[in-house]
């Protein structure tokens, strides 16, 4: 659209944005500021025709939905002034203030007011815009800065510089004490039991928030933990006294606070958890985890071996398979063992139609395979056989009771059928 001249009316916005006060001041901040902006346009004859309320900070550039919205108004031509109580309630980063200077070399903003002064597109105002705008910015880079070095002088007193993680309280008198966390006399000792249980008694996180959960534990906001929390809970070294800040940045510090556990404990309970993560990660295969899903839940299928010492002496190797509670932990689903499990899929094999499946050309390919291995390899004559002469159901029947890992995994995928585990039964979903 066609910039505007100075000569044609001016019509305002109003806009709004909350302080740092304390939030429950920031609405009385905002609603002040739009009362006193008001009256300086009922004064002066001013036409408001929109107003914009922010509670997004101006720090970051761009981050403003409203703000950027009152920008895309601008452009459009559906008003050419801003009111604003003071121009750090506008921006206080370069990149948005550039926007509103920006506006004025192009004309499409005339005019920006503020309580107590006037600025529009000329280089003075636009240059003392620009200042103040620059000495909000500056504000807020040396705010970060303070706040970074009071953080970090905290640390050097042994401070922690956070909210207390769970097991600790934040001191919140005004003595001595301020500024200091201590042991929550209600959740200090059961934390100090999930490390005894991991750590002594070789629990797993799962374990530990089952019981947890059974006992109705709630953290001080009075939300129970999830696992992750759990995880999270049992690799902080604060609890034994010791605390890295920031996180991961290789500098620790020794907190006057009183340690729940002893650093033996810790690492006690460290060394359980790798043990079970290494113990998970085996590369072992399994026939069917990748092929079941549980029906209850829509989880998938994990499968565990067991060993069991017969009366002979000689160890049995048992495995069972059962849902992973990936998306309901509290899943009623039971475990059923493998030879149950390869019966029922015999049964399935019975129902289906193999010869629509993949199955007979896979049958075929693994005869041609034979047959050149006999004349390639062995210099026998081939024999003439093709995947007809084979009973392919018989051929299923093979694979699922003697064949290996893969070859089993293989022929369910012929299948094309999702494989539903549900109370301990499998059944196919076609």
């Amino acid at each position: 659209m066609d910039t505007l001249t100075e000569k044609e009316p001016i019509r305002y916005c109003l806009y709004s944005r909350k302080s740092s006060e304390a939030e429950e001041r920031q609405a009385l901040s905002i609603d002040s500021q739009i009362k006193e902006m008001f009256e300086i346009a009922k004064r002066e004859n001013l036409e408001v025709v929109e107003i914009y309320r922010e509670s997004h900070s101006a720090k970051d550039c761009g981050q403003r939905p409203v703000f950027n919205q009152l920008l895309v108004d601008i452009r459009e031509g559906k008003f050419q002034g801003i009111l604003a109580w003071h121009p750090d309630r506008l921006s206080r980063n370069a990149g948005d203030l550039g926007a509103v200077v920006d506006l004025l070399d192009q004309r499409k903003l005339l005019e920006v007011r503020t309580y107590s002064q006037r600025f529009t597109n000329n280089p003075s105002e636009k240059f003392l815009l620009m200042i103040l705008g620059s000495q909000a910015k500056l504000e807020n880079d040396n705010k970060s800065v303070n706040v970074k070095r009071g953080l970090r002088a905290r640390c050097e007193m042994g401070l922690w510089p956070c909210i207390a993680p769970t097991g600790y309280l934040n001191s919140k008198t005004k003595d001595a004490q301020q500024c200091r966390i201590f042991v929550d006399p209600v959740r200090g000792p059961v934390i100090k039991e999930v490390f005894e249980k991991v750590g002594n008694e070789g629990w797993s996180g799962r374990k530990v928030y089952r019981w947890l959960k059974d006992a109705g534990f709630k953290g001080k906001y009075g939300k129970p933990l999830f696992l992750s929390n759990i995880y999270m809970l049992l690799d902080n070294h604060l609890y034994y006294g010791r605390f890295e800040y920031p996180r991961n940045s290789g500098k620790w510090y020794d907190g006057v606070h009183t340690p729940l556990i002893s650093k033996e404990l810790f690492d006690s309970a460290q060394r359980q958890l790798r043990i079970r993560v290494r113990t998970k990660n085996q590369n072992k295969e399994f026939a069917f985890t990748r092929m079941l899903s549980c029906g209850s839940c829509g989880s998938g299928v994990t499968a565990q071996d067991k060993f069991k010492t017969l009366a002979d002496g000689s160890v049995a190797k048992y495995i069972y398979y059962g849902c992973t509670r990936a998306k309901n932990i509290n899943c009623k689903e039971g475990y059923v063992e493998e030879r149950v499990l390869i019966q029922q899929l015999l049964g399935i094999i019975d129902q289906v139609d193999l010869d629509k499946s993949g199955i007979r050309k896979k049958l075929q390919m693994e005869i041609e395979r034979h047959k050149k291995f006999q004349f390639g390899i062995l210099g026998l004559a081939q024999e003439d056989h093709s995947a007809k002469d084979v009973d392919v159901r018989n051929y299923a029947k093979y694979i699922l009771n003697e064949g290996s890992v893969f070859e089993k995994r293989d022929l369910l995928i012929c299948l094309k059928s999702n494989l539903i585990l549900t109370e301990k039964r499998v059944s196919i979903k076609l």
